[in-house]
């Protein structure tokens, strides 16, 4: 357990080093804001374009590998939603928000390192293949969801229209289609552009978790306990059980994809999580808490999965 935990352990030192900086005014809260920029615009799509442009797709590119991740995203999405009207009384915009931060794991800020430290460089296909279709899926899952069940939005296809837009003007998203497009047309790229692009993207993880430390900062504990507790056990228990049970039992996955798709699963909730509750105004507090606590929280969750996964 003290190897595992030393795995998981740097990757929060940074992002508690990042919160720290910001708390005690060390670094200016505006800052925090330009150094997410950066590593959202610029650093992390040149991380994601090479991880891509240089994939063996046909080998990650896998049913069974997105079945896995995909069927518990599913599931602790339509499991959110239920408990929070069922349990919670919420409305059902604001339930869909709930499902929403049990649906979105933050693949990218946390999934990327921590994967990289557990099982090296070369375990990065699988994950890659799953965070390039997860934004889109789970904003078209959620957008679709909330609009269809709220009464005071606009008309489905006009948010349609304004997502997909939003979406195609996403610099991740740009990163993962040129990443594609250098992939599949076997397009040379000079040997300068790529030492320039791995530099890029060798500063985007480190600089992404201090970054997401300084941002949590802003996001207090909603005094929604019960709520928070229930979305952080379907996004760190449930989600990942399900992909287990998924790899394994379903699609008889290999153990070393297996273990990448099952860690992945475990992340905390994403940023996007708050985005999407500020976007339709819905459940701002729970989703911030959620997402500090779900952070923290993962320091253990994470551990104990990597101890479960290790023993497999």
């Amino acid at each position: 357990m003290i190897e595992v935990f030393t795995v998981v352990l740097p990757v929060f030192l940074v992002v508690g080093a990042g919160y720290a900086a910001v708390y005690f005014k060390l670094f200016p809260d505006d800052y925090a804001d330009a150094l997410m920029k950066f590593t959202q615009n610029f650093a992390i799509p040149c991380l994601l374009f090479g991880a891509i442009a240089k994939l063996d797709l046909s080998s990650v590119f896998q049913f069974r590998i997105l079945g896995s991740f995909y069927a518990g995203s599913i599931s602790c999405f339509t499991l959110g939603c239920l408990g929070a009207v069922y349990i919670f009384k919420r409305r059902p915009g604001e339930a869909v928000v709930l499902g929403f931060c049990a649906l979105f794991a933050n693949s990218v800020l946390l999934g990327f390192p921590i994967v990289e430290r557990a099982f090296g460089t070369e375990a990065l296909g699988p994950i890659t293949a799953i965070v390039a279709i997860h934004a889109p899926f789970c904003y078209l899952l959620g957008i679709t969801t909330i609009e269809l069940v709220r009464a005071d939005g606009r008309s489905l296809p006009t948010t349609a229209k304004i997502v997909a837009k939003a979406m195609f003007k996403n610099a991740l998203m740009i990163g993962l289609a040129l990443g594609f497009v250098v992939n599949l047309t076997g397009m040379w790229l000079p040997e300068g552009l790529w030492a320039a692009t791995e530099m890029m993207a060798r500063a985007a993880l480190p600089a992404a978790l201090f970054g997401l430390g300084a941002v949590l900062v802003r996001y207090g504990l909603s005094a929604n306990v019960g709520e928070t507790a229930f979305v952080l056990t379907l996004r760190l228990v449930v989600h990942p059980l399900i992909a287990l049970i998924m790899a394994t039992q379903v699609f008889d996955l290999d153990p070393d994809i297996t273990r990448v798709v099952v860690l992945t699963a475990a992340m905390a909730p994403g940023v996007n999580g708050y985005v999407f509750a500020n976007m339709y105004d819905r459940a701002k507090g729970s989703a911030a808490g959620a997402i500090l606590l779900g952070t923290a929280g993962a320091v253990f969750s994470v551990s104990i999965w990597l101890v479960i996964l290790r023993a497999l």
